[in-house]
């Protein structure tokens, strides 16, 4: 079964806008081609650590599900597709699916399955429902978009992060990604655990 999600506009039912300001641009780093390119570093000079995994036997639900039942109701739910949209200056959040689980914390590690499209033309640059199997991350060693769009969302939900350059890649995406400089880039995540 595949779900299909086009966003439009900033608004929509359960979104809620979220402004952050972010004194410096970031910038991904060498290390962002592990997994993909919108799991990048953000700032510093170490590279996240990041690897594909099945939730088996990982995190826990509030609600005593486990990682294995979440990822095969998210695995039912299927891949969001995502459509082009306008660009925005502040990070939009849109909450697709409410969770039930554990819930994200600052600097927490999840697991996520996730998709990743430019917003001017909707196409696909990254990832994890393409490779297979969701992915483990710090949310400390992504782009800001991620790091501050995902505190607070349960597992078993689906959030749609639309992130302005600033908090993404700014200026500098990374070479080959298919990113320009200076987009905004749209993500929908399904939160697998938090690990």
């Amino acid at each position: 079964m595949v779900v299909q999600v086009e966003i439009e506009g900033t608004g929509g039912p359960g979104a809620r806008r979220v402004v952050r300001s972010s004194g410096r641009l970031v910038v991904a780093v060498a290390a962002v081609a592990v997994i993909g390119f919108a799991l990048g570093a953000c700032g510093g000079e170490d590279a996240a650590q990041v690897t594909s995994t099945t939730a088996s036997g990982q995190g826990s639900s509030t609600d005593g599900s486990g990682g294995d039942e979440v990822l095969a109701q998210i695995e039912e739910r299927g891949k969001p597709e995502l459509a082009a949209q306008d660009e925005v200056t502040e990070l939009v959040v849109t909450d697709e699916v409410e969770g039930t689980g554990a819930e994200v914390q600052a600097g927490d590690t999840i697991t996520a399955h996730y998709v990743g499209v430019q917003a001017a033309d909707g196409v696909e640059f990254d990832s994890s429902w393409s490779r297979g199997s969701p992915a483990t991350f710090p949310l400390d060693g992504v782009i800001q978009g991620w790091s501050q769009g995902l505190v607070g969302m349960k597992e078993g939900g689906r959030r749609t992060l639309v992130i302005p350059a600033e908090l993404a890649y700014g200026q500098s995406p990374p070479p080959g990604s298919g990113i320009a400089p200076g987009a905004t880039l749209v993500f929908t995540v399904d939160l697998v655990s938090v690990d």
